[in-house]
């Protein structure tokens, strides 16, 4: 368990940064601090089985990065399944939670980094955009206390992709979105981000294609990332 750092309920030391550091940084959670993604595929592709609608590449935009209730409209709609989207959703967060309490396994070098973002001081948020009950099962996994805010599908009126996610992030933190990095796995995720103003560090959990722009970073692994580079990230003016 790493040490203990400010809970959310207080408020986080957000001086003005340094050049050499990022403000604060924005994590999403599936398949970016932990290899869950393709446990999200996996729950989706044996419902889909089960609706007599295998999933394929054509389906990943509507499953990959996006919230429960978005692929349960997505199963009903392409499946033409007599089961309401509520139900679907619920069969979805259900298997999902099970196989995310069974096997949560951080993706490499991800807790390095938020060793190296609390050593620094610098102030680390959590942006899901799963279920509450999801988010809290990875916090007990990983330990809760690497982050000064985190938020889940309900804590903001939209999820991903719309920015309202990484707004919320930034304004609990009392920071600018603009001088914020936020870290990524899928283009869902990566536009969230965009659209709310912050410079982007995506690294992808599955090839998928991501977006381009003039504050968007592509790696490889959270491995190939370190301090020193993010500053470098968020030191780019926004335009």
């Amino acid at each position: 368990m790493p040490e203990s750092v400010l809970p959310e309920s207080a408020s986080p030391d957000v001086a003005a940064p340094t050049a050499a550091l990022p403000a604060a940084v924005l994590f999403d959670m599936d398949g970016t601090l932990v290899d869950t993604e393709q446990l999200w595929w996996q729950t989706a592709a044996e419902i889909a089985e089960e609706l007599g609608h295998p999933l394929t590449d054509q389906d990943a935009p509507e499953v990959l990065g996006q919230a429960v209730e978005h692929t349960a409209a997505h199963l009903h709609r392409v499946s033409g399944t007599t089961l309401g989207e509520a139900e679907l959703a619920a069969r979805l967060g259900e298997s999902f939670a099970g196989k995310v309490a069974a096997e949560t396994v951080p993706r490499p070098g991800a807790l390095a980094l938020l060793a190296s973002l609390r050593d620094a001081r610098v102030p680390i948020a959590l942006v899901s955009a799963s279920p509450r009950q999801v988010v809290d099962l990875v916090l007990s996994a990983i330990g809760r206390d690497w982050f000064a805010v985190t938020l889940a599908a309900e804590d903001t009126e939209r999820t991903k992709p719309a920015p309202d996610p990484y707004l919320a992030a930034a304004e609990r933190l009392g920071l600018d979105p603009a001088v914020c990095l936020a870290v990524e796995d899928t283009p869902t995720g990566v536009a969230s981000a965009s659209a709310a103003g912050c410079a982007v560090l995506a690294v992808p959990s599955t090839p998928t294609p991501m977006p381009d722009g003039p504050r968007i970073t592509l790696l490889s692994s959270l491995e190939q990332a370190d301090l020193a580079l993010l500053g470098k990230l968020t030191a780019t003016p926004a335009v």
